[in-house]
């Protein structure tokens, strides 16, 4: 007779638990919803290793198993990828970090969200063709430069690498030779003196014997013996105002990225033959995977900027960008580690 009540109370709380769980459903469901399924993204030479993670999470479907939609257009380089963004025709970029320090100091808000390389991997080197006798920086002056395009990642590596030889941009000519077969022609044909690009394309040179690489940040040490620290490479950014009203969306994207970080962290040679289009391979799998082997350490683990990083880029930038001072920068907002490290959390990259 006493146990009835009992019984009652606590079903009726179990019914109130499971109602008040039941009503709670929408409202879970509606904090993953994606504010904006479809993403316009502008890379800038998508074929480049600097831009891996993102071919390798595209083309496993790391996207789509996101929940998102996304039209990547393909640009000749990372300062034009960068052009699309601002002017508004993408939401989101995949370019060098240091572009969100350049557009701040003019008053352009925009962040980073998940890192997808922890060095440039850029290499500087001298054609052999053009310059056989080649010792010094100072040779340089009132030569041809190749790069992907001015303004570009690689154009910044050009830039400290006159810098430190005692030259100035105005003391040689840039030319823009894109990312893949176009900066091969360039250099092969003689229309460049020398080239700061990103692989696979320095990697053939150079075991072609076509270049002599004089500065190389293809790897941890390399960079941290041109830049004086860890430097990042490429990223995914977009302005404050879009990650601030697309969180969901932003966090989708950063999970698809630090996914393909974590299968990156254990694929072998064949896994990325088979995976990458065969237009990446520039006609020679061999060289592509000697290519690959040489930047490998160069791709973040986790999609987390470390703050050294950070400081570094901007340390950099400022040493040849008179528009770029360090005090005026604040450089937390630059970037943002919350997607990524809930991304990390999550694959346990």
């Amino acid at each position: 007779m006493n146990r009835q009540p009992f019984v009652s109370r606590r079903f009726f709380a179990g019914s109130a638990a499971l109602a008040a769980a039941t009503l709670a459903l929408p409202a879970l469901r509606a904090q993953t919803r994606l504010e904006k399924a479809k993403i316009s993204l502008a890379v800038g030479g998508r074929a480049a290793f600097f831009y891996l993670p993102l071919t390798i999470s595209e083309q496993l479907g790391y996207f789509k198993a996101e929940g998102l939609d996304i039209e990547i257009s393909d640009f000749a380089g990372d300062a034009r990828a960068l052009q699309a963004i601002v002017g508004g025709a993408a939401d989101i970029c995949s370019g060098a970090f240091e572009h969100t320090i350049s557009l701040q100091s003019r008053s352009q808000m925009f962040q980073s969200f998940v890192l997808q390389g922890r060095a440039p991997q850029i290499a500087f080197g001298v054609s052999s063709k053009n310059m056989p006798d080649y010792k010094s920086i100072t040779d340089l002056k009132g030569k041809k430069i190749g790069v992907s395009t001015p303004g570009s990642a690689s154009s910044m590596m050009a830039n400290l690498v006159l810098a430190r030889g005692g030259l100035k941009a105005s003391d040689v000519s840039f030319i823009a030779v894109g990312t893949s077969a176009g900066a091969l022609s360039a250099l092969r044909s003689g229309q460049i003196d020398a080239m700061s690009n990103t692989d696979p394309v320095m990697t053939m040179l150079e075991q072609k014997g076509e270049v002599k690489i004089i500065s190389d940040t293809r790897t941890l040490k390399g960079t941290t013996e041109v830049f004086g620290g860890p430097m990042p490479a490429s990223c995914l950014y977009a302005s404050v105002d879009f990650i601030q009203k697309n969180p969901n969306t932003c966090q989708a994207m950063a999970n698809a990225i630090v996914h393909g970080l974590k299968w990156l962290q254990t694929a072998g040679p064949g896994d990325i033959i088979k995976t990458v289009p065969e237009s990446y391979l520039l006609g020679d799998r061999a060289l592509y995977l000697a290519s690959f082997n040489k930047v490998r350490e160069s791709i973040s683990l986790d999609g987390v900027m470390p703050e050294e990083a950070a400081r570094t880029a901007l340390k950099a930038l400022a040493s040849f960008d008179p528009g770029v001072r360090v005090e005026k920068i604040d450089l937390d907002k630059t970037y943002t580690n919350a997607f990524a490290i809930r991304a990390k959390e999550r694959f346990r990259a």
